[in-house]
């Protein structure tokens, strides 16, 4: 659980990067700089820690590419104290980046293999979600809705009714929504029934799995 000054110095590198693609928020490229990537990784990979790509981890699923992961939080433009409901809790990467955004957080694993290796791992880092839930994501967090942003990190076939329920009005639905290439959509929660959409091109995601129990 080693974090030296050569990683700092390359997570530093890692913020530049990221940073010349286009992330302009603070709070983000901030946390994207704080967090040890590293320790959230098979030692096999720790080399390979602050380059801009994703990587395979436990249970076939990838720890994200930060651009992808700084991209999806910037888009939630989360304050701090915000209610966060994470679909897709994996390596934990992006849960610690809610964390130091300031966000309670709630996340939600479909894989018990992750699900358990996370739940012990992110305490150890100082990271403490509100709630760390093995279960369906499609269904979202019924008993702790409505959220101010939802944040879903898998690909998505289509966009699930009970995540955009879950939403309070003026929250904030970051989604890839789509089959082997997936589109970034956000959606705008603006009353009880109306939606405001936008996209923001294409990134590739693990599947959203569906509990098929």
């Amino acid at each position: 659980m080693k974090d030296t000054f050569k990683h700092k110095g390359l997570r530093q590198q890692l913020v530049n990067v990221v940073k010349a693609k286009g992330i302009t928020d603070e709070n983000v490229l901030n946390a994207i700089g704080k967090i040890p990537r590293h320790l959230f990784m098979d030692s096999g990979f720790l080399d390979h820690a602050y380059q801009d790509k994703a990587f395979p981890i436990a249970a076939d699923q990838t720890i994200s590419q930060p651009y992808t992961v700084a991209f999806q939080s910037e888009l939630l433009k989360i304050k701090k104290g915000d209610k966060v409901l994470e679909i897709g809790t994996g390596s934990g990467y992006q849960t610690a980046v809610l964390c130091e955004l300031g966000a309670k957080v709630y996340s939600v694993e479909r894989q018990q293999e992750l699900f358990k290796k996370t739940s012990n791992f992110l305490p150890k880092l100082g990271y403490r979600a509100k709630k760390l839930v093995f279960g369906d994501g499609y269904k979202g967090l019924i008993d702790e809705a409505p959220f101010d942003s939802i944040i879903v990190t898998a690909g998505a076939p289509f966009v699930p009714k009970p995540l955009l329920s879950q939403l309070k009005v003026g929250g904030r639905l970051v989604i890839p929504v789509g089959g082997d290439v997936q589109v970034m959509t956000l959606f705008v929660r603006k009353g009880s029934k109306e939606f405001e959409q936008h996209e923001f091109g294409e990134f590739r995601f693990v599947p959203l799995l569906e509990d098929k129990n």
